[in-house]
């Protein structure tokens, strides 16, 4: 009875029946969620606009492109589905095409990263001059690769370069860096692992810095000599850092372009997949659906290449 009665008295209370009692399995927003759910959207949605206009509409576009069989300025074009992808795969051009961005990809992260490393760990020492030396070391990963591309061809240049000016000085015959596939292959890994080698180190520079002392002094009470500090302390503790550096690395050398463009614009040897991606839509082949076809490959052999990463490389890594 008295229950009924204070129900009653709540009803005829006006501001006690404005009082809503929360719905079971209805989820409630408080005003102050709701205001930063605006503030969030209001913030993020030109961003979002802008990704999905100038990343996926292109990406979208790309893989629609890659299904006709359509040439650059052309107002028509042919629906060959398949096609592209079919020739490209059963012709020879993808063995040489993926076999050497293959190459190229492991020589220059693995170059890179591991001669950055025995960079980071010099420059990580008490040496007078280290912030200069810092500094020189960084200093060609922020330069324009056509310009690194045209010095350093002139360096290769068999006839008039510096390379073979030094070469001739004791004795020796250039060796004939542009023309020969091979070699011309071997000369813009060099060039690459150059121009990217002060991002890994500075990346590793920052992660030697940051590894714990009371770590280190442990190994070095019991008895741990440098190298095998190193092995056993300083690898497992910079395994995060070489994560990110192999996953960022990588995705730059499947993308390199400039550097490739410049000292072999023809392709001779050094065909990626990329450049030939380039070759076929702005070449003397003028195969803008073959080359979007291209593009996808790329596009899906990088989704793969870091899910892998994610997937297994990740299970190596010793976060602090």
């Amino acid at each position: 009875m008295a229950v009924l009665e204070a129900v009653a008295a709540d009803t005829a209370n006006p501001v006690a029946a404005d009082v809503r009692l929360p719905v079971p399995g209805r989820k409630t927003f408080s005003p102050r969620a709701r205001k930063e759910a605006r503030v969030f959207l209001a913030l993020a949605l030109p961003n979002l606009l802008l990704i999905a206009l100038f990343t996926y509409r292109p990406l979208l576009s790309n893989i629609y492109y890659s299904t006709l069989d359509w040439t650059l300025g052309s107002v028509d074009a042919t629906v060959v589905g398949w096609g592209n992808y079919v020739e490209f795969f059963h012709s020879g051009d993808a063995v040489s095409v993926l076999g050497t961005t293959a190459v190229f990809t492991v020589a220059t992260v693995g170059g890179a990263m591991v001669l950055g490393l025995l960079v980071a760990v010099a420059l990580n020492q008490q040496i007078p001059g280290r912030t200069l030396a810092r500094s020189a070391v960084f200093a060609p990963y922020v330069l324009s690769g056509v310009g690194v591309g045209m010095v350093w061809l002139f360096i290769f240049d068999p006839v008039y370069g510096v390379l073979s000016w030094v070469l001739r000085g004791v004795g020796l015959a250039s060796p004939q860096w542009i023309n020969d596939p091979a070699l011309a292959l071997v000369m813009v890994i060099l060039v690459f692992v150059w121009k990217n080698l002060g991002y890994c180190a500075i990346v590793y520079l920052a992660g030697l810095q940051s590894l714990p002392h009371d770590v280190m002094e442990a190994a070095t009470l019991d008895g741990a000599g440098p190298l095998r500090r190193f092995y056993f302390v300083v690898l497992p503790l910079l395994s995060p850092t070489t994560f990110f550096l192999l996953i960022t690395s990588t995705l730059s050398s499947l993308q390199a372009f400039d550097i490739i463009k410049i000292m072999t614009p023809t392709g001779n040897g050094t065909g990626t997949l990329i450049f030939e991606a380039y070759l076929q839509a702005f070449g003397a082949y003028n195969r803008a659906g073959y080359s979007a076809a291209i593009s996808v490959v790329l596009f899906v052999l990088l989704l793969i290449m870091t899910g892998l990463q994610l997937r297994f490389v990740e299970r190596k890594v010793h976060y602090a």
